[in-house]
């Protein structure tokens, strides 16, 4: 049994790492700005968010895993890159992992070609969220740092708009994005969710970014 910290556990992505975290028999601190997380056996709800040094601190030393899934950007403007030296520096100091739940458009869409991001034309809004997760990535890639941290890259189709279904199934990738037969990149959230834990479960990624889809 592991002891995960989830920030942003009442997000889409959050939620589902819970629920497989739960089902594993882990132990989850599910963290939000106002501890609304449900109480589940194995759960504690936190309130708190990462500009809280002191929390982020003491969580790390508390548990094995610390789970960053809150949104990159705020109000149009980049948010996690702000905090990466921070929660890096308290994995160090706390002796825990660290993993960031990241997005699809900073993967390339072919070998050596353009990231995903730079192909589409997107909302200002949306496109600033990724490309806040893009430089989410870079902080991490130029980190000089003993920290153990991976980054999860889902498909391009994921999210609350195309939940999809628990399959139990998904393919590992890295820095490309990964395309089924008729070209379509999707993944649901229930089965990122199995990814991510089972790199938990049995790490095989470390200081990397790799990325998962059907």
């Amino acid at each position: 049994m592991a002891i995960i910290t989830v920030f942003g556990a009442t997000g889409y992505a959050g939620g589902h790492i819970i629920d497989e975290a739960l089902r594993r028999g882990h132990e989850v601190l599910a963290v939000n700005r106002t501890g609304s997380a449900e109480p589940r056996p194995g759960l504690t709800p936190v309130a708190g968010s990462l500009d809280d040094e002191a929390l982020v601190g003491d969580l790390a030393a508390k548990s094995d895993v610390l789970v960053v899934t809150v949104r990159s950007s705020l109000d149009g403007e980049p948010f996690l890159p702000a905090f990466i030296p921070s929660l890096l520096k308290a994995a160090v100091e706390g002796g825990t992992r660290l993993g960031v739940v990241g997005g699809a458009g900073s993967l390339h869409v072919t070998e050596g070609g353009p990231r995903l991001l730079d192909t589409v034309d997107l909302p200002d809004a949306v496109k600033a969220e990724i490309v806040a997760h893009a430089q989410t990535l870079d902080v991490l890639r130029a980190a000089d740092t003993d920290a153990d941290w991976f980054y999860l890259s889902p498909a391009a189709q994921f999210g609350a708009q195309a939940p999809g279904e628990r399959t139990g199934t998904y393919r590992v990738g890295g820095d490309v994005l990964l395309s089924d037969a008729e070209g379509k990149s999707s993944i649901s959230g229930a089965d990122y969710a199995i990814a991510l834990l089972d790199e938990i479960d049995t790490p095989a990624h470390h200081r990397t970014r790799f990325s998962v889809a059907y």
